[in-house]
């Protein structure tokens, strides 16, 4: 049997970073297989906080990352193969009925005992009956060990390990005995996740024992990823940081998403950072991933985004800037993709996600220059704009257009003020395309025209008056 992986995520929320690279490493495994398969399982049991958008939002940022995967299945189109585990493990007398609640086992345990179930309803030879739960019953004495191929052995004594509830009161499956059944009942080789996971896997493993399965998945338990104060990478305290599709609504590509989560616990032989998919897949292997959590740092994919924007092939870039300047804050009637092709070149050298595009380049679509408050402020508070705007315009209406010539001229005007190019052209760039930044500012002027770089000088020149 080849190499089966899965990737399981809960769709109780937007698909985490994390789940990305769990799934990028799982993909990595089946693919290095002619054989292999890779699995997408969606856990949605959980009725109350399931929501199918979310379900939707896992499978398109699985897509955007340009992961296929070869069979999916729902954890609530399953309910008769964890039924019929169930009757198993009844039919072993490997589970329980217990009638506790949380408050009953809090009220009987001493201040300061440790937390967990007492095994109290263990040897009561409880009916089942409304209120009970399924607890599995975990062999004492005894210890399981878990042979990780990151963290190495961790052996686990039963006495520390609660009989743990296995179904519900209404019979459905909790999430220990649904991973283990559909493990087990997809033929899954290598279980490959995060290490927060690693604490449940000794009751896996009993449970996996329980239900007859025969050798146990290769386990690899994925270091965390943290934040910039090394804590878990958390939705409800990362939320700028930790939803995939915030990053493809921004304008990341899904090479340089999916180069960087792989860098996040794993490096290829030689430590290089830009690694292609194909390379990854030859490469990468679980025994080189690292036990220590790894750190999420954007600004460091941000910049990693930019490197592969810019070596992008222009027609490319062209491409994949399309939906965000199909929501420019322009007309579409004013919107020219042979205008943007023009200046594509020079503004792709200048951001670092596909978002940023627009702004690079609404002067050349809207009717008028964008007011950028700030960048007005700065250039028009110098008593040499207003002659600046002056000089430009009286030689931007008869010399040659074309960028050499345009700088000439801007370089002489701003000579005869006493400025340098970079204090002379400043003025003219907020004038003509409203900002203090953009694609740069000669190259623009010719994109842009005579007659209307002529008219925003005389429109700016007119507000300084």
């Amino acid at each position: 049997m080849g190499v089966r992986t899965r990737i399981s995520p809960s769709p109780t929320g937007y698909f985490h970073v994390g789940g990305g690279r769990t799934a990028l490493y799982n993909w990595f495994l089946a693919r290095q297989n002619e054989d292999g398969a890779f699995i997408l399982r969606v856990e949605d049991t959980d009725r109350e906080r399931h929501s199918e958008d979310a379900v939707d939002g896992i499978r398109r940022a699985l897509r955007w990352l340009g992961l296929d995967w070869d069979e999916e299945y729902r954890q609530s189109e399953r309910a008769e193969v964890y039924a019929a585990a169930v009757e198993r493990l009844i039919a072993d007398a490997a589970v329980y009925n217990c009638q506790c609640t949380r408050e009953d086992v809090a009220a009987r345990k001493p201040a300061g005992a440790t937390p967990g179930y007492d095994r109290f309803c263990r040897d009561l030879g409880l009916d089942p009956a409304p209120g009970r739960a399924l607890r599995f019953k975990v062999p004492l004495p005894g210890s399981t060990t878990v042979d990780d191929l990151i963290h190495g052995e961790v052996v686990v004594d039963h006495a520390n390990i609660e009989d743990f509830v296995v179904a519900r009161a209404d019979g459905s499956a909790l999430f220990l005995l649904a991973n283990a059944v559909d493990d087990l009942d997809m033929r899954v080789t290598h279980v490959v996740r995060g290490d927060d996971h690693l604490p449940n896997t000794p009751k896996y493993q009993l449970l996996w024992a329980a239900l007859g399965g025969g050798d146990l998945p290769v386990f690899a338990h994925l270091p965390m990823i943290v934040n910039e104060k090394r804590q878990k990478l958390s939705k409800r305290r990362d939320t700028d940081k930790v939803v995939m599709e915030d990053y493809i609504a921004e304008g990341y590509l899904p090479a340089a998403m999916r180069n960087y989560l792989a860098l996040l616990g794993w490096a290829p032989g030689d430590n290089r950072e830009i690694v292609t998919l194909e390379e990854m897949v030859d490469e990468f292997a679980l025994a080189g991933v690292n036990s220590s959590s790894a750190f999420f740092d954007v600004k460091k994919l941000r910049s990693f985004n930019g490197d592969y924007i810019r070596a992008l092939p222009t027609d490319e870039f062209v491409s994949a800037c399309e939906p965000f300047l199909a929501a420019g804050p322009w007309p579409p009637e004013r919107f020219s993709p042979e205008t943007f092709r023009s200046i594509a070149a020079e503004v792709q050298t200048r951001v670092e996600v596909l978002s940023q595009v627009p702004a690079m380049v609404d002067f050349l679509f809207l009717a008028e220059a964008p007011v950028d408050d700030d960048a007005w402020m700065r250039v028009t508070g110098t008593d040499t704009s207003a002659p600046m705007l002056d000089a430009v315009a009286e030689r931007y209406a008869g010399c040659g257009w074309d960028a050499e010539t345009l700088h000439a001229e801007t370089l002489a005007a701003g000579e005869k003020l006493g400025l340098k190019l970079g204090k002379a052209q400043a003025p003219v760039r907020v004038a003509v395309t409203g900002r203090s930044v953009g694609p740069p500012l000669f190259e623009s002027l010719v994109v842009l025209g005579r007659d209307r770089t002529l008219e925003r000088i005389d429109s700016a020149r007119a507000r300084l008056s």
